[in-house]
C-alpha cells in the first residue's frame, strides 16, 4: 500500500504515509506486549426503520450500520425477506442481520445501473468531474475511518490498528489514484499516411458486477470500484456474505458524495444465490472477482454464456526462497509477515519458505524466535493484538483440517498446530510451522489461507526454482539473496504474476497486481487496472478520394 514499508504488516506497503493517526514503528511497539484478557461483545439498538441498526462496538465507537441492498442510492429490504446473520468471529455472536439479496434482487441492481449508465447525469460528466466525485467519496472516507476500521475490525476479526492504519488509507489512496486518472486515459492518433486521420477512444463497458472477498472487504472493493468509476462504468458490487459491514457503511457515504443513483449499488447475499444471478444477467457486461480458484472457474463457466469481459484474482500458493548469502534476519523479519499477517488470510502468501541447506537451522532459529517475538493472539480490540481470530467457524475448521493433514502424512509441526480460544471464545488458530515437509504433502501443494507455512531446505538454485514452480498457482513469490544478479536471474524463472526481492507482499496501489496459471486472469492497480474496464474503439476517417 505504499512507499513506507512495514516488515511485520505485509500489505502496509502499498500506500504514501497514511494521513491517519499512528506511525508504523508506535503500532508494532505497542503489539508486543501482553493481551487484555477481556473479549468484548457489541451492543445494539433497533432504530425505526429496520433498514438499519445502532451498534456499539468494545472500543466505544457508536453508529448507524445499515442492514438493506444499496439499490439506486436507497437501502431496501431483500425481495423475500431473506437476511444474512454477521458473525463476530471474536466473541463467536451476532453482530447483526443483513438483507440477502435473490436474483430478482440483483435484476433491479442491474437495471439501476444500466439506467444510471445511459443517463446524462452520470454518462455526460467530463472525467475531471468523475474524478472530483471519487476524490469527494475518497475523503468521505477517510473522515470516517475510525468507525470504519471498527466495523472491519468487528466483522472481520483483524487487528483495530491494522484497519486504521493499512485498510481505511488503502480506499483513500487508490480512489484517489483512479480519480487522478479520470481525465487522463487517453486514446491514441495513429499517423497511416495522408489519406486517412486514424485515432482511438476509450469507452465504458457499461454495468460491472463485482464480486469480493471477505478477507480484505474494504481494499478489494476499492481495488474495483477505482477503475471501473474512473472509465465512466456502473457497478453493481456484491460483498462477501461473512463481511458486510463495512462496505454498507460505505453506502451511505456513496449517496453523501453525491454520485447519481444507479451509478454504485452494493448488494449482499450468498454466492449461490445472488453472485450466479450477477455473473449470468444478459445485461451485465463485466464480471470482476476475488477469491477462490475454485469459485473462479465456475464465474468463466458462467460467464461463457455471455461471453462476459472478465477479471480473476484467485488462489496462491506463494514461495518464499531464502539463498545461503541472504540477510538472514530481514528473511525472517519478512517470511513472518509474508504469511502470518492478516490471520494468514492473503492470496499472495508466501506459505512455503524454501531455505538454503547451508543456513536451514540459522534460519528456522530466527524465524521461529519472530513468530513468538510478534505473533501476538488476542482481542482485535487490544492494541497489543497482532492475529485475531479466522474470520468463520467454517475457516477455523478448513485451516485446522490442513493441519491434521499435514500430521497425518508425516510433517512434524515445530510449533502451533492447534486451536487458540481465548477465554474460550473465538476462531483463533495458533501460528502453525511445518518442517520435513515433502512436495507431495497437501500443505506444501494446496492453500490453506491460514496462519500456516510449510519450511523446506534446497541445495541448488535449480532446485529452489524447481520447488517454486511446483504448484497450479502463480500469484507471488519472494526470494532474499545479497546478489542481485541472481535476484534478477531467478525473479525471470519464477512462474508468479510478482515477484518481491528482499521483501515479500509489500504491494502498491500504482504496481499491477495479479497471477499467472490457476491465480487468475488479468491485472488489478495501477495503469494497468484501467485496461479491463474500458474498450477501445478505433475511428478510420478517409481523408482521400
Amino acid at each position: 500500500m505504499a512507499a513506507s514499508v512495514s516488515p511485520f504488516f505485509p500489505r502496509l506497503a502499498r500506500r504514501p504515509p497514511s494521513v491517519l493517526a499512528t506511525t508504523v514503528p508506535q503500532r508494532i511497539f505497542l503489539r508486543c506486549f501482553a493481551l487484555t484478557p477481556a473479549l468484548h461483545h457489541p451492543s445494539q439498538t433497533q432504530t425505526k426503520s429496520t433498514m438499519e441498526v445502532e451498534l456499539t462496538a468494545p472500543n466505544g465507537r457508536r453508529w448507524t450500520q445499515p442492514l438493506g441492498l444499496f439499490i439506486n442510492n436507497e437501502f431496501v429490504k431483500s425481495s423475500n425477506g431473506q437476511t444474512i446473520a454477521s458473525i463476530n468471529p471474536t466473541t463467536e455472536d451476532e453482530i447483526c442481520s443483513v438483507a440477502a439479496a435473490t436474483a430478482d434482487d440483483v435484476d433491479l441492481a442491474v437495471e439501476a445501473a444500466r439506467k444510471a449508465f445511459k443517463d446524462p447525469s452520470w454518462r455526460g460528466l467530463s472525467g475531471t468531474d468523475r474524478g472530483a466525485l471519487m476524490t469527494k467519496l475518497a475523503d468521505l472516507v477517510a473522515q470516517n475511518a475510525e468507525t470504519l476500521a471498527t466495523i472491519e475490525c468487528l466483522d472481520n476479526g483483524k487487528p483495530y490498528s491494522v484497519a486504521l492504519t493499512e485498510n481505511v488509507p488503502e480506499v483513500v489512496n487508490v480512489l484517489k489514484y483512479y480519480a487522478g486518472y479520470a481525465d487522463k486515459n487517453f486514446g491514441q492518433v495513429i499517423d497511416v499516411g495522408p489519406a486517412k486521420f486514424a485515432y482511438t477512444i476509450k469507452e465504458p463497458l457499461g454495468v460491472c458486477g463485482q464480486i469480493i472477498p471477505w478477507n480484505y472487504p474494504l481494499d478489494m472493493a476499492a481495488w474495483k470500484l477505482g477503475p471501473a468509476l474512473c472509465c465512466g462504468n456502473t457497478v453493481v458490487l456484491k460483498l462477501a456474505e461473512q463481511t458486510p459491514l463495512s462496505m454498507l457503511y460505505v453506502a451511505k457515504l456513496v449517496k453523501e458524495a453525491g454520485f447519481p443513483p444507479g451509478v454504485i449499488n452494493i448488494i449482499n447475499g450468498h454466492g449461490r444465490e445472488a453472485g450466479a444471478a450477477l455473473v449470468q444477467h444478459p445485461k451485465v457486461d463485466k464480471i470482476a472477482f476475488t477469491g477462490s480458484t475454485t469459485t473462479g472457474k465456475e464465474i468463466m463457466k458462467m460467464a461463457s454464456t455471455t461471453m462476459k469481459n472478465i477479471t480473476l484474482e484467485t488462489g496462491g500458493k506463494s514461495p518464499l526462497i531464502v539463498f545461503e548469502d541472504a540477510d538472514l534476519d530481514q528473511a525472517a523479519t519478512w517470511s513472518h509477515g509474508g504469511i502470518m499477517g492478516n490471520q494468514g488470510q492473503i492470496c499472495t502468501a508466501t506459505s512455503r519458505i524454501l531455505v538454503h541447506q547451508s543456513v536451514y537451522d540459522s534460519f528456522v532459529d530466527k524465524f521461529k524466535a519472530k513468530v513468538q517475538e510478534v505473533s501476538v493472539l488476542g482481542d482485535p480490540f487490544d492494541e497489543a493484538t497482532f492475529q485475531g481470530p479466522q474470520v468463520t467457524k467454517a475457516q477455523y475448521e478448513r485451516v485446522l483440517s490442513f493441519i491434521q493433514s499435514g500430521k497425518d502424512e508425516g510433517a512434524t509441526v515445530m510449533m502451533g498446530g492447534e486451536p487458540a480460544p481465548q477465554n474460550g471464545k473465538g476462531f483463533y488458530v495458533a501460528p502453525t510451522v511445518f518442517t520435513n515437509v515433502k512436495p507431495s504433502m497437501k500443505i506444501f501443494r494446496e492453500e490453506i489461507f491460514g496462519p500456516c507455512v510449510a519450511l523446506v531446505s534446497f541445495s541448488t538454485e535449480e532446485e529452489a526454482i524447481e520447488l517454486a514452480n511446483n504448484t497450479a498457482y502463480g500469484l507471488g513469490a519472494a526470494l532474499f539473496t545479497r546478489d542481485l544478479v541472481r535476484a534478477h536471474r531467478v525473479a525471470r524463472e519464477i512462474e508468479a504474476g510478482m515477484v518481491w526481492i528482499n521483501s515479500s507482499n509489500d504491494s502498491d496501489f500504482r504496481i499491477p497486481f495479479g497471477g499467472v496459471k490457476q491465480s487468475g486472469i488479468g491485472r488489478e492497480l495501477g495503469e494497468a487496472g484501467l485496461q479491463p474496464y474500458c474498450n477501445v474503439k478505433a475511428i478510420h476517417v478517409n481523408m482521400g478520394a
